[in-house]
């Protein structure tokens, strides 16, 4: 038997990074309880000290003595191993991490006490540490970093007890109120970072699997070795990883050439713990940054292994060609995949593709995805032939079986990009048409976004920003006549500006919700009440929701309407309006729960439109209406003529400028005009079917009384009694000018208004304040939480 291999070099294992930044953030939770929650920690140490008197007999011993004696046992034990296995660099690192740990802690411990607010400083402080250099006890934060870097513990026994005696000690440590739980933890978690980032920055030495033992784990699965050569780094296209077509793209990997005693020639792929980490934590970041779109994560290298070789005997059992895989051996280090060489993979010429290429490759994914497979991520690595020149899609270690809708449609959206980058948009298009069909390239349409594109593709010389636009244009255009609306975008990324934007809005409700809730005066105008009048503006906010639900619901076509479901949108247009100014919220939730019933977006957008035109119209009849009946004069002052003159102005100059610009003027003629042609013709198609309209306008009426007539309740809660016409009138102008406030529900605004209103009117003060409070809790506060239940029935319902 003849091998010819080398030592696994050393290894930077993102895996330390990961937990560097585990024990930082550890460090800093330990930080955020000691100054905030120093209640929780006192009563630890309390209890802590409670259970040490049985070792009342320890505190006679000086802790520096006790300190310095479990130093000098961890430090001789684990450089004595280091030495007799001749890791004379691991020696050197470790050493000098201790060094830097002792260094860290002194740094950390002058810059808390150079802070002028004492606060956290004291947090940490001891009865053997004082507020200076030794705030944080450098033991823990040295000797972390010494077995970090001299470690890991599962291969190292001196490091694993030396780990348990500093474990010990600093449990013992803080029985003997020598050192704060605080500041222990802090200092253990300071010295863990450092030694992981010293560790991932000089590398580790490889534990896996490699020369004789390799060969005795092959022949654990029935192959006898005759030679087994090493080859050299891969040459194919390389990426952040080193991957080969040899092993089918297996990232990290280390490939051998081997014969066996029976003549037979095989490829050895061998994946290291080490080097699968950054795959991991690869498959983890896809995860985190795609919803609704499931992904792999394999969390050892056995998994990855095991279903890299279950993934190739699939596709070959779907017909398709594919390496032929031979069996699996694994280790406690090192996961093994055995391929039969004959059946090799080799780069195709990315300059000289075809159409007629382009379709062989999209036959080959068609095949493996209607069995179920995806490949996840296909790049120009993946496009590879085997012997005789059969195009294959190689590198399926990260795909999988009985897969969604959703992640067919990435796979064949992130093909036909490549290929449209490759050899062009039109030719790319031709051969998915034939291969896929017009209705499959109009599904996947929603899914052509950047982030659904591997950076490889995207690094490609061929590529174009304007890429995906211009095939998303090109598919749309397919669509016939009845089908001209633009598909609604399917949502991949978890972070995007519109989720950004979103915890914006959430973060600014709740600083406005808890700097403008006062319980105090809330509280005090509840118990003022009278209980009858209380329910019955409760009452009336119920009878709101209905008409906002007739109003809506009548039209929407009756295959389409969900009764149930338009009421608790409506209810859910509560929870949206604390974060969004008044009428923003509900007319949001609205068109959401449109697009879910089965609308496109301008249709939606349409009959949403439509809703909000019946209910400002339904408002200024009343407020019109009733302003003539009474005889009010407060009308004329009502309508800012000057300000809406000036507003429209300013807009009419705008898009005058704007279409003197040619760029721009054929944007708008492009691109806007037909948008708001379509748009406008929907909404005259909504608005031109009078039944429907009639029983919408009801609504909208019936939303705007009720409303109106709650407030009226509420006057009558506190003794006061008003012509309820009269009510709803300057309720309903108060309302609207308090709500131009742009904050979430008009918060602040509408209050102010309404109290000032009615005070206006002849109502007390006190009353007119108390009066609007219930109101608002009513139509505001107690909408919140209902708001929320009804957002998640939505969601549950797939409504929303």
């Amino acid at each position: 038997m003849h091998i010819d291999d080398v030592a696994p070099r050393r290894t930077h294992d993102f895996g330390d990074l990961t937990r560097a930044a585990v024990a930082l953030a550890g460090a800093a939770i330990v930080m955020v309880f000691a100054v905030y929650m120093g209640g929780i920690t006192s009563g630890v140490e309390s209890d802590v000290h409670t259970a040490a008197r049985a070792f009342d007999w320890l505190a006679s011993i000086p802790a520096s003595v006790l300190q310095q004696l479990v130093t000098v046992i961890i430090v001789v034990t684990v450089v004595l191993q280091l030495l007799f296995a001749r890791e004379w660099l691991t020696t050197v690192i470790a050493i000098g991490s201790m060094l830097a740990g002792y260094l860290i802690s002194w740094g950390i411990s002058l810059l808390l006490c150079g802070i002028s607010d004492r606060t956290l400083a004291l947090s940490l402080v001891s009865a053997t540490t004082l507020l200076d250099s030794g705030l944080l006890p450098g033991i823990y934060s040295a000797m972390a970093a010494f077995l970090t870097a001299a470690g890991p513990r599962r291969i190292r026994s001196s490091v694993k007890w030396g780990w348990n005696l500093l474990y010990a000690t600093g449990a013992l440590m803080v029985m003997l109120s020598w050192h704060s739980v605080a500041g222990a933890l802090v200092s253990f978690s300071l010295g863990r970072a450092l030694g992981m980032v010293i560790r991932f920055a000089t590398g580790t030495r490889n534990t896996g699997i490699w020369g004789e033992e390799l060969a005795n784990a092959l022949r654990a699965i029935g192959l006898d070795v005759a030679t087994l050569t090493r080859s050299q780094e891969a040459t194919s296209r390389v990426r952040s990883l080193n991957a080969s077509l040899d092993d089918d793209l297996v990232e990290g990997s280390r490939i051998y050439d081997m014969h066996t005693t029976a003549g037979k020639r095989y490829v050895v792929s061998v994946l290291d713990a080490q080097t699968h980490t950054a795959g991991y934590l690869k498959q983890l970041w896809d995860w985190l940054r795609f919803t609704g779109i499931p992904t792999r994560r394999d969390r050892n290298v056995r998994d990855a292994v095991q279903h890299h070789f279950s993934m190739l005997l699939a596709l070959r059992a779907a017909g398709l060609p594919a390496m032929a895989p031979y069996g699996v051996a694994d280790t406690e280090e090192s996961a093994i995949l055995v391929l039969d060489a004959h059946t090799g993979e080799r780069p195709t010429n990315l300059n000289i593709l075809t159409r007629d290429d382009a379709i062989e490759y999209m036959r080959f994914l068609d095949v493996a995805n209607r069995r179920g497979y995806t490949h996840r991520r296909i790049t120009p690595d993946s496009l590879a032939r085997m012997d005789g020149g059969i195009p294959v899609i190689a590198g399926w270690h990260n795909g999988d079986s009985g897969s969604t809708s959703a992640n067919i449609a990435l796979d064949k959206v992130q093909l036909l990009t490549l290929f449209a980058a490759l050899i062009g948009v039109d030719d790319a298009l031709a051969a998915a048409r034939e291969v896929w069909g017009k209705e499959t390239l109009l599904k996947i349409a929603p899914f052509l976004q950047k982030v659904a594109i591997p950076s490889p593709t995207r690094a490609l010389d061929s590529w174009d920003r304007q890429l995906l636009k211009t095939l998303q244009s090109s598919i749309n255009a397919m669509a016939d006549d009845e089908q001209s609306d633009v598909p609604e975008t399917v949502t991949l990324a978890r972070f995007s500006w519109r989720s950004m934007l979103t915890m914006l809005l959430v973060i600014v409700a709740v600083v406005v919700v808890f700097t403008q809730l006062k319980p105090e005066e809330i509280f005090a105008a509840l118990r003022n009440a009278n209980p009858t009048m209380a329910v019955i503006c409760l009452a009336f906010g119920l009878l709101s929701w209905i008409g906002s639900s007739i109003s809506l619901g009548a039209l929407i076509e009756k295959g389409k309407r969900h009764p149930l479901g338009v009421f608790m949108s409506q209810v859910a247009g509560g929870f949206a309006t604390v974060s969004m100014p008044a009428g923003v919220g509900p007319a949001f939730v609205n068109l959401q729960f449109l697009r879910k019933s089965g609308y496109r977006n301008t249709t939606a957008t349409a009959i949403m439109s439509a809703v909000m035109a019946v209910y400002y119209l339904a408002y200024f009849v009343l407020i019109i209406g009733i302003g003539l009946f009474t005889g009010k004069h407060t009308l004329s002052g009502s309508i800012p003529t000057n300000t809406l003159v000036i507003v429209l102005g300013i807009v009419g100059a705008v898009l005058a400028i704007a279409m003197m610009i040619p760029p721009l003027r054929r944007l708008m003629l492009q691109r806007l005009v037909p948008m708001a042609k379509t748009y406008f013709t929907q909404l005259i198609n909504v608005l031109n079917q009078p039944t429907e309209l009639a029983v919408s306008i009801c609504g909208g009426l019936l939303q705007n009384i009720t409303t109106g007539l709650a407030f009226w309740s509420a006057l009558l809660a506190f003794g006061v009694h008003m012509n309820p016409l009269e009510t709803i009138f300057v309720f309903m102008l108060a309302y609207a000018l308090g709500s131009a406030v742009p904050t979430p529900g008009g918060l602040g605004g509408v209050e102010a208004a309404l109290t000032f209103a009615f005070v206006a009117v002849g109502v007390p003060q006190g009353v007119a304040l108390s009066a609007t409070l219930l109101h608002r809790v009513v139509f505001y506060w107690l909408r919140i939480p209902l708001g929320a239940l009804a957002m998640r029935w939505l969601n549950k319902h797939n409504l929303a």
